[in-house]
């Protein structure tokens, strides 16, 4: 110990004493020899960027300064005296960031390119460049396949099942709607705990604002659902939707109370899309997926990746009503649907006596 210290004295003292003579090369080597010797001396990299910041070299100053701050971020504990130089690193970083964007969007200003009008993929990478939006990657909480488009929602045009399911919109309605006038039990809370698991840590669990009335659930029809919604049924036997045993399809009317917010979260699966046939839907309603918010249009279909972060809300003052279901990726080939339905199946019987 006392023979490290005496190393961090020799190389601070050394860098202090060429800062005093105005010698900054020396004061350079001083700093860079202690930071060559060891990359986790936050102080020694604090020093770096604060000795870059006096030079003018800003871009240089933010690469040390990070450095600081991530090593800081992993270290078990900070001294108190480096606290004030981690806030200026902070401060520093979030002003050369705003004034990288406003320099990048000035930039290109002056070249005739105005991003609200950009290509949606160019928009997107220069919100991300400019430090205004957040990198979102599909994440899926149990199983990832790898090599899938990275892409939130998929336009509906490009599949051609399509327009027949959204043609049963209308008779789709009618049976949800007589299913809340006769059947409203059938709408449980969509939140639940399982008797052998640790409860879900959501402030939806066991609640009725968002409820669900499951019309396919763990691979098999609802009980009596043949006979209550066999319009909805029928449509639903267009999509190409997952078969899996004790898993797969599974479908249902999801019900979204004024005021209700699903919070920010990511699916099981990279595998499927989740589709949205909106019945009833009031102002006020709205999805994000990833970094792109959209809202619900009655007999629209609505098809996303919830595999990346997403979340959902109802803040009109009636209940909002959708069709929901899954299907398979498109660009998820029928031997690899084949396997992953195998993959699925092992998983499920882990544990089983």
């Amino acid at each position: 110990m006392a023979k490290a210290m005496t190393g961090q004295t020799t190389w601070l003292d050394q860098a202090r004493d060429a800062h005093r003579r105005g010698d900054v090369a020396a004061e350079t080597a001083a700093l860079d020899g202690a930071i060559r010797a060891d990359r986790g001396n936050i102080a020694a990299l604090l020093a770096m960027a604060e000795l870059k910041r006096r030079l003018a070299d800003d871009r240089a100053a933010g690469s040390y300064y990070r450095l600081a701050l991530a090593t800081a971020a992993q270290a078990r504990s900070v001294p108190p005296a480096l606290h004030p130089g981690l806030q200026r690193a902070e401060a520093f970083l979030t002003a050369t960031e705003r004034a990288f964007a406003e320099h990048l969007l000035a930039q290109l200003g002056a070249a005739g390119i105005d991003r609200r009008k950009a290509p949606p993929r160019v928009a997107e990478a220069l919100n991300m460049l400019a430090g205004e939006q957040p990198l979102y990657l599909q994440q899926p909480s149990m199983f990832y396949f790898p090599g899938l488009a990275q892409r939130p929602f998929f336009d509906r045009s490009a599949f051609d099942w399509v327009p027949a399911l959204e043609a049963a919109t209308e008779a789709i309605r009618s049976e949800v709607m007589a299913l809340i006038d006769r059947s409203a039990d059938r709408f449980a809370p969509y939140v639940t705990a399982s008797t052998d698991r640790p409860p879900p840590n959501n402030p939806l669990l066991d609640k009725p604002d968002w409820g669900a009335a499951w019309l396919w659930k763990d691979g098999a029809v609802a009980e009596g659902m043949d006979r209550l919604c066999p319009a909805t049924l029928a449509a639903l036997d267009l999509a190409p939707r997952p078969v899996i045993p004790n898993r797969a399809p599974i479908a249902l009317f999801s019900r979204l109370m004024p005021g209700t917010h699903i919070q920010p979260h990511h699916g099981l699966l990279n595998t499927r899309l989740i589709c949205h046939l909106p019945l009833i839907v009031p102002d006020g309603c709205g999805l994000r997926v990833g970094a792109e918010t959209r809202s619900w249009r009655e007999g629209e279909l609505l098809i996303f990746d919830d595999s990346f972060e997403h979340e959902a809300w109802n803040r009109g003052s009636s209940d909002r009503t959708i069709l929901l279901f899954e299907i398979w990726r498109p660009d998820i080939d029928a031997d690899e649907r084949e396997q992953l339905t195998h993959i699925f199946a092992a998983i499920d019987t882990y544990g089983e006596q």
